[in-house]
This record gives structure tokens, sequence and C-alpha cells, in this order.
């Protein structure tokens, strides 16, 4: 018998048997199903993050000089007291690395994560906790903001300590209906009294965190209110990509002799970029990809079982037909074929399907939230492979059982 043959014989047989065919291949369905899904989800959070919330948080084509790593991970109770025994990153710290980067787009002075929160109150109108930042004029270069009405922070703003402010979206939307509305107004933000300059143009959610509530002071008057801070950074932009890996290596020479490092000393600071927070987001999916792999062999090994359980009662409920075979003149070699090939049919069937209904779920995700959920060809190849490995594995025992029926007996079953 040839493999085509074979091949029609077990498409035959699973068509034959439809319902018994789907619940014998559930297992197999869901595992793959839920392989591809997660894969899927694991992978657009992945872009996600890269595309937005690093550029959010960092800026695009920027780095940044700071007291503390931007994403700390699982450090060391000694690394941890010996971070929290750096110098504040300071003024002076901005105008050396503005200095050792000539060629940098900007070089900014901001205030750092947490920021402090506050009441935001205009009128009878009030706002609670919203974010409060203190920055130099260059930051809204490092952002990449723009203005959807009035003025920037400029640097007379710093220098004469006014107390004046950029709002975001959400905030002026909120208290005040629309942008242009709020230019010119006075707010309290933490009980003193504010003037609006400027509100910057929306940039959206990212994971459902707004990106536009918040409010923009000069760093000079954000001290005056809330004091120095722990974690004042150091943002620098950077005209192009390739430019930022001899950019930070300039920043890095310029802080080590401010700082008065001798050689072989360590840093007493930390020069980050969009990468170090992608590779952390990454340690943390890392996690997933070490569960999912177990709980989808958990699903396949149970598919497979099923699979062979429903093979050998095949096997059983197929006895004459193997007798009759073996009679006209079938070998071994052409029953455990037939067999084999059903298995790997059937586990292959279950496979595709379940690459079908992760691949339906991952779009379920991305159309109902702002997850880019994306089907990757080596899941939905590890998939199909799973599933026919499976066939083989599993299908090896009925069909070699099946083989070794004696024609004789098998043409007595009834």
């Amino acid at each position: 018998m040839s493999y085509l043959e074979a091949l029609r014989l077990a498409l035959h047989a699973i068509v034959g048997s439809k319902l018994r065919s789907f619940f014998t291949l559930l297992g197999i369905i869901v595992s793959v199903g839920f392989l591809v899904a997660v894969v899927a989800i694991i992978q657009g959070m992945n872009a996600y993050v890269r595309e937005n919330l690093t550029s959010a948080i960092i800026g695009t084509n920027a780095f940044q000089v700071r007291r503390d790593p931007i994403a700390p991970g699982l450090l060391d109770e000694e690394t941890i007291r010996a971070i929290a025994r750096r110098p504040r990153i300071t003024r002076d710290d901005a105008a050396t690395v503005e200095a050792a980067l000539p060629d940098a787009y900007a070089v900014a002075l901001q205030s750092g994560y947490p920021p402090p929160t506050a009441d935001v109150v205009w009128g009878s109108e009030r706002l609670r906790s919203v974010m409060v930042f203190g920055v130099t004029p260059p930051y809204q270069l490092v952002q990449d903001y723009t203005l959807a009405a009035g003025e920037a922070l400029a640097d007379p703003d710093v220098r004469e300590r006014r107390h004046v402010g950029v709002l975001g979206w959400d905030v002026a939307d909120k208290l005040f209906g629309s942008p242009e509305r709020a230019v010119g107004r006075k707010i309290r933000v933490g009980g003193r009294e504010i003037l609006v300059k400027g509100v910057i143009a929306q940039k959206g959610r990212v994971l459902g965190q707004s990106f536009d509530a918040f409010i923009l002071l000069p760093i000079s008057s954000f001290e005056s209110i809330y004091g120095r801070r722990l974690t004042t950074v150091v943002s620098v932009k950077m005209r192009d990509a390739e430019s930022i890996p001899g950019a930070m290596a300039r920043a890095e020479e310029a802080m080590r002799l401010s700082h008065r490092l001798r050689p072989g000393q360590d840093n007493d600071f930390t020069i980050d970029k969009a990468d170090a927070l992608m590779d952390f987001w990454q340690t943390l999916t890392r996690l997933l990809f070490t569960i999912v792999p177990a709980v989808v062999c958990i699903g396949i090994v149970v598919g497979g079982i099923v699979i062979m359980n429903i093979m050998l009662m095949t096997v059983n409920e197929r006895t004459r037909e193997i007798g009759i075979r073996k009679a006209i003149g079938a070998r071994q070699g052409d029953i455990r074929r037939q067999f084999l090939v059903e298995a790997v049919c059937l586990s292959a069937l279950g496979g595709l399907l379940g690459v079908a209904a992760g691949a339906a779920l991952a779009a379920l995700v991305g159309t109902l939230s702002p997850l880019p959920a994306r089907v990757t060809g080596w899941s939905v190849a590890l998939s199909l492979l799973l599933g026919a490995g499976t066939g083989i594995l599993f299908g090896v025992y009925p069909a070699a059982r099946a083989a070794r029926l004696d024609p004789i007996t098998a043409l007595r079953a009834e």
C-alpha cells in the first residue's frame, strides 16, 4: 500500500467519524491554540513596549544619565545600598554632558520617576493625583512634544523661577474643555498658583496608561515647591540612532572626569537607553516563555494519550476489516502504515485547527485591546510539528497492534 492510498483511507475514516475525530483532537487543538495565542500576545506586547512605551518614557533616539538604573530588575541588597550612596544628578552634570556632546539635538534635566502628584484646581473644577514634572526646556524636544495651543517652557522661565506650566492634553481637556481655553488661565497646583503657558498635543495611552495627564513646570520652580529630587535625570536626544553608542561613551567619559573617578573605579551613575527598559521587559516575558511550553507539553501528552486510546478502540472496531485486508494480501507494513498515517493525519489536523483557533484568539485580543498581537511563523511551524509528532509518537503502538493481528482471528470477529 502506498502512502497516498494510506492517506486516502485515513481521510475517509476521519470524515466518516467527524464527531469522534473532533473530540479526539480537542486536547491538541486547545494546546496548540494556547501556544499560538500566547506567543502572539507576548510578541505583540514586546513590539508595543518597544514601539510605544520606551519612546514615551525615554524618547526616540535618546538615552539618559541617571543616579539609578532605569530598569533595575532583581538587584541584590549590596548593589541597592551602593546605588543609594551615589550622588544626585545635578545641573552641573547636565552642563557637563551638554559640553561633551555639542552634536546632541537636545540635552535636558528633569525630575525623574516616581514624580510627585498634586490636585490641580481651577475654579470649582478639581483633578486629583496629576503627575508633576520639573524640567528644563529641551525636555520638550527630547520627548518630541508638539503644542496644541500656547507656548512651550523657555529658559527665562527656569532662570527667573516663574510659576508657569505646560499642561498635558488630558488635564487641559478635563479642566477647560479645550486646549485654547486653558492658555493664560491660572490654576492651583499643590496649593501654588501656576499660569498656564501652553498645552501639549495628545500622545494617547500606552497599556491603558495615559501619557497626557501631567503638568510640566520649570525645574527651578518645581524644586522650590517639592525640593530637590533624588531621581533627577539628564536626558540626551541625538539626531539619529546610529550616533547613540558614541554619544553614550563620550557622556560616560565626561561624567567620570566630572565626578573625579579613578581608572578602575565603578561609575557612580548609570547611562541607559531604551534598550535597558526593553531588556527588563523581556526578562519578565521570558518567564512566560518558560511556563508556556510546560503547559503545552502537558496538553499535547494528554491529547496524544487520547489519540492512542481512540486508535486502539478503532483497531478493535475494525478487526474484521484488518482481517479481510490481510486475507487479500495486505502485509503487516501496509496495515501499520494505514493506522500510523491515520494517527498522523488526526494530530496534524488538530495542529491546523489549533493554529486557526490561536490566530483567531490573537486577532480578537488585537481588536479588543491596544496590543498588536502578532502570530509568528516559528510558533506556527512548532505547533504543526508538535501535532504531527504527537501522531507519530502515540500512533506507533496502535498501528503495530493492528499489524500483528492474526488474519484468521480477525476474520472470525463480529
